[in-house]
């Protein structure tokens, strides 16, 4: 087989594997409205990939932070993020907003 059409072969494989990676994924919604998380826990399957859509209803941004989740994203006033995380172990992982921290709390409970 000629190289050119091995190199094709491997990139159709890399993304029909891609495809089926992202078919595992898990999407949870979360919103960010008066500087709160919405909902402030959120019950997760244990052992799935994660697709944490993040929508921020105020009009000034806010920071999606967990230590334990590894993840810090900005997320724009009236916009949205995408964060992914797991698979999780079981367990609780708390987040929080960086910009609020008093208020903007919540945390991931995968089961």
């Amino acid at each position: 087989m000629p190289r050119t059409a091995i190199a094709i072969a491997v990139v159709l494989m890399g993304l029909a594997d891609a495809g089926t990676a992202l078919a595992d994924v898990d999407d949870v919604a979360l919103a960010i409205r008066n500087n709160r998380f919405e909902p402030a826990e959120l019950h997760v399957p244990a052992g799935r990939k994660l697709r944490l859509v993040v929508r921020n209803l105020d009009a000034t941004p806010e920071e999606f932070e967990s230590y334990e989740l590894n993840r810090e994203k900005i997320v724009a006033g009236a916009a949205g993020a995408v964060i992914y995380v797991g698979p999780l172990e079981p367990g609780r992982y708390p987040f929080f907003g960086d910009f609020h921290q008093a208020t903007a709390r919540g945390a991931l409970v995968a089961e």
